[in-house]
C-alpha cells in the first residue's frame, strides 16, 4: 500500500510540474503575440472592484480597531480618575456615597460601551472580510484554469493544421480542451455571479458599521453626561459646604476676639459697622490737665470748650506734637492687620497711626468705611496724596 501511496504522488506531482510548463509556455507566447488570450472585460472589471473593495475593508478594520483601543485607553483613564476621587473625598464630605456610586456607574457605562461596539461592529466587520480570502484564492484558480483552457484550445488547433491527420491524437485534444473548458466555465460563472454581489453588499456593511458606531456613542455619551451632571452638582453642594464651615469657623473667631474681624462691604450690602463709643474731645483732656495741675489755683472762668468760628483745630500727634493738616477729623489706631484688595484701599499695619479724612462726596462713602492717610506719611511728606479708604472695624477711635 505505500509504494502504491508513493507512486501515485509521484505521479500527481509530475502532473502539476506539467501543467505549470504548460502554463508558463501559453504566457509566453501570448506575450509574444503568437498566441491569443482569452479577455473578459466585464471580469476584469470585476477583479478591480474587489481589490479596492478589499483594500477599504481592510483599512476600515484596521481604523476600527484602534478606535477600540483607544475606548479601552479612555476606560482604564476614566476608571483611575475617579479612583482617585473617592480616595481623596473624606467620608464626612457631603455626597461621599453618590459618588463612590457615580465611580461604579461611570466604570460600568464604559464597559457597556466598548462591549457594544465589539458585538455590533467590529464582529460584523471581521464577518465581512472574511469571505475574501477565499474568493482571491478562487480568482487565481480562474487566472490558472483560463491559460489552460487557451493552451488546450491552441493546441487542439495546430493539430487540426498539421499534414498529417492523426485521428487519435485529435480526438484527445479534443478531449483535453472540453475538460480544460468546463472546468474553466464552472469556476468563472461562479465568480461571475459572487463579484457583483459582493461589490454592492459594501454599501450595507458600511451603513450597519457606522450607524452602529454612531448610535451607540449618541448613547454613551448622553449617559454619561447625566453622571458627569450629577458629579457636578455634588461637587457644588460640597462647596458651599466649605463656604457655610468657614463661614461659621470665622463667625465663632469674630466672637471670640482672637482674631482679625472681617472687613465690611464696599458696595453698601448689609448693615453698617458700629463704630465704638467717641472719647473725650482733645479740649475735654486739656481741662481735666488744667484742673489736675492746678487744683488749688483759682482759674480764670474761661470757655475752653469752644473756639472762635474763623479758627481750625489744630490736631497733634501726642508724641511728636507736629502739626496735622486741618481737614482731618480725627485720628485711628489699627488694631489689626489689613491688606488691601483694591487699588482705592489702604494698606495698615496692627500700631498704624491714620488720620481720618472727609469724603469729598458723602454718597461716596460706603458703611463700615473710613476715608484717611497714614500719619507716618504726612509727617515725612506734608501731603495727603498717599490716602484710601479702610474698614472702620479694624481700627479704634483716638
Amino acid at each position: 500500500m505505500a509504494e502504491v501511496g508513493k507512486g501515485v504522488n509521484a505521479g500527481k506531482l509530475a502532473s502539476n510540474v506539467q501543467k505549470r510548463i504548460t502554463r508558463a509556455q501559453e504566457k509566453v507566447m501570448q506575450k509574444l503575440g503568437k498566441a491569443d488570450e482569452t479577455k473578459d472585460t466585464a471580469f476584469e472589471e470585476g477583479v478591480v472592484n474587489f481589490n479596492k473593495q478589499l483594500a477599504d475593508g481592510t483599512k476600515l478594520q484596521k481604523d476600527l480597531k484602534a478606535y477600540m483601543v483607544a475606548v479601552k485607553t479612555m476606560h482604564e483613564c476614566s476608571k483611575r480618575l475617579h479612583d482617585c476621587l473617592a480616595e481623596m473625598y473624606d467620608p464626612e464630605w457631603f455626597g461621599k456615597e453618590e459618588v463612590d456610586s457615580i465611580a461604579e456607574d461611570t466604570d460600568l457605562l464604559w464597559q457597556n460601551f466598548h462591549e457594544k461596539l465589539t458585538e455590533n461592529a467590529l464582529i460584523s466587520m471581521d464577518t465581512y472580510l472574511a469571505q475574501f480570502p477565499d474568493i482571491k484564492t478562487r480568482i487565481a484558480k480562474r487566472d490558472r484554469k483560463l491559460v489552460d483552457f487557451d493552451s488546450a484550445r491552441h493546441h487542439f488547433a495546430s493539430i487540426q493544421k498539421g499534414k498529417k491527420k492523426d485521428e487519435a491524437k485529435i480526438a484527445k485534444a479534443e478531449e483535453e480542451l472540453g475538460k480544460a473548458q468546463k472546468v474553466f466555465e464552472e469556476i468563472n460563472y461562479e465568480l461571475q455571479e459572487e463579484l457583483p454581489t459582493l461589490w454592492n453588499s459594501r454599501v450595507g456593511v458600511y451603513v450597519n458599521t457606522f450607524q452602529s458606531v454612531a448610535g451607540l456613542e449618541e448613547k454613551f455619551h448622553r449617559d454619561m453626561g447625566k453622571l458627569n451632571q450629577n458629579l457636578s452638582d455634588v461637587m457644588t453642594k460640597l462647596d458651599e459646604q466649605r463656604l457655610a464651615n468657614e463661614e461659621a469657623a470665622n463667625h465663632s473667631l469674630s466672637e471670640s476676639g482672637s482674631e482679625a474681624p472681617k472687613s465690611p462691604q464696599k458696595s453698601r450690602e448689609g448693615p453698617p459697622v458700629s463704630r465704638p463709643p467717641r472719647p473725650a474731645s482733645s479740649q475735654e483732656v486739656k481741662e481735666d490737665n488744667i484742673i489736675n495741675l492746678f487744683e488749688d489755683a483759682v482759674v480764670p472762668d474761661i470757655n475752653i470748650s469752644t473756639q472762635p468760628q474763623n479758627e481750625t483745630p489744630t490736631v497733634t500727634n501726642g508724641s511728636s506734637g507736629a502739626e496735622l493738616p486741618p481737614s482731618i477729623l480725627y485720628k485711628v489706631k489699627a488694631m489689626h492687620d489689613y491688606g488691601a484688595t483694591d487699588s482705592d484701599e489702604l494698606d495698615l499695619k496692627a500700631g498704624d497711626i491714620v488720620l481720618v479724612l472727609p469724603f469729598p462726596n458723602p454718597d461716596e462713602q460706603d458703611d463700615g468705611w473710613l476715608l484717611g492717610v497714614k500719619e507716618s506719611h504726612w509727617l515725612q511728606n506734608k501731603n495727603l496724596l498717599v490716602k484710601g479708604v479702610f474698614p472702620e472695624n479694624f481700627t479704634q477711635k483716638l
